[in-house]
């Protein structure tokens, strides 16, 4: 096994990227607006809702029985965009 190196010695200056030198960054604290929160939840709420509805009586419902296999891709398309709304989530 090789050996670690040395990365200061006693005679050797710090490096720049010291904890004197950094300068502090202000963090946005005001996080997420109301109504971003209300979007994904209710994206991954109706995403959902479309699913059940047309798993459970699709067929009787015109317009998704002309959907047929695209209510899948919408369904789960409207859900996962509320998913990936939750990284900009604070």
């Amino acid at each position: 096994m090789p050996k670690s190196k040395i990365t200061q010695s006693s005679g050797v200056p710090q490096s720049s990227s010291s904890a004197a030198n950094r300068t502090p960054v202000k963090i946005n604290s005001e996080g997420t607006p109301k109504w971003y929160i209300a979007i994904m939840l209710g994206l991954m709420v109706i995403g959902l809702l479309w699913l059940v509805v047309n798993y459970l009586a699709g067929e009787s419902i015109p317009f998704m029985q002309e959907l047929g296999a695209w209510n899948y891709g919408i369904g789960f398309g409207l859900a996962i965009i509320g998913l990936l709304m939750t990284m900009g989530w604070r």
